[in-house]
Formats: structure tokens, sequence, C-alpha cells
């Protein structure tokens, strides 16, 4: 694992950003998009634990920033540099994991007859955004595939996690006694 030392290093001045691997990439690449989205995801994820009343989704949601970590860990070194270096990376128990949460959430959730406009209480919304910004991932890393190589169990795990952050947001809702708003079709 790296150790940072300096936060700064100058080196990305010009306009391009290191690999795991050692590659210089421009900034605004891709894969670098990718991962930062990715980033990004992981501080609106911290966000939410702070407004989620539930201790049983901050603890889920810990783990998913956990997850997320590894995430980038995956995205940020090419799949040719996997196995000379030793990194964390997303698995297929990572993806089983989201769906053993939303089975769980949805054993005490009512099955829905129809669409949600997101919100509800300060967590499930906060939830609602990190689902938004969680798809971006997804389309961002989908892009990024069909022009380089993703780990196989990346982009099932970014759809998983909309899901499931979909779902969270459903439960924090009913663990607060706060009904989820209904999209009214005709108004």
């Amino acid at each position: 694992m790296p150790r940072i030392t300096k936060v700064y290093t100058r080196t990305g001045d010009d306009g391009t950003t290191g690999l795991g691997g050692g590659q210089r990439v421009e900034k605004d690449s891709l894969r670098i998009e990718a991962y930062g989205t990715v980033d990004e995801l992981n501080s609106v994820l911290g966000v939410a634990q702070v407004y989620c009343e539930d201790k049983q989704i901050t603890k889920w949601l810990l783990e998913i920033q956990n997850d997320l970590f590894h995430l980038g860990s995956d995205l940020c070194v090419l799949e040719e540099d996997k196995q000379k270096y030793s990194i964390p990376q997303i698995e297929k128990r990572h993806v089983d994991r989201l769906e053993t949460i939303m089975d769980q959430c949805q054993a005490e959730l009512a099955p829905l007859k129809e669409f949600i406009l997101p919100g509800g209480s300060s967590g499930a919304a906060q939830l609602h955004i990190a689902r938004t910004v969680c798809r971006r991932a997804e389309r961002i890393t989908l892009s990024l595939s069909k022009i380089s190589a993703v780990s196989s169990n990346v982009i099932p795990y970014l759809n998983r996690l909309s899901d499931a952050l979909f779902v969270l947001a459903r439960y924090e809702n009913l663990k607060g006694e706060v009904s989820d708003i209904f999209w009214n079709p005709s108004a």
C-alpha cells in the first residue's frame, strides 16, 4: 500500500496524473473520471452517514465506503498490472453482500406499486443523491470498459450498489417512520 508522505507532488501540474502501475494519463481520461466519480460517491456516502438515523444503515454505509476504496484501487491499476501489484479489488463477495443487504431490507419494506420521488427523511434524501452519483460512476465505467479492460466485478458492483442505495433510502424512511413520497403522474 502506498504511504502518503506529502499531499502535493507538483507532478500533476501538467494536467496528468499517475495510475497505480506508474503510467501517466490525462486527468480528464475516462479512467480518472471513473475512479474520481467513485471517490465523489464515497464522499456523498460520508454525508449520508451523518444524516441517517438508523445505526444498521450507517454500519452498512461504512462497509460500502471501504468497498469503494477497493473499487478505486481496482480502477486505478490497469488489468495487465494487477498480477504485478497486489491490490485490493472488488470481488464477487462484495456484490453478494449488497444483495444480502437488499434482501434484509426488502423483507421489511412494502412492495412498490408506483414510483417514488427522492426524499422523505434527510438521510433518505442523501442516499438518493448517492444513488444518482453511483449511476453516473456506472455509466462512466461502462464507457471506460469499451476502450480499456475493467475487472469483471466492477460494473456489477456499481449496478448493485445503486439498487442498494435506493433500497436503503426506503429503509431509512421506514425506520424513521417517514413515508416515501410517491410520484403523481397526473400532476
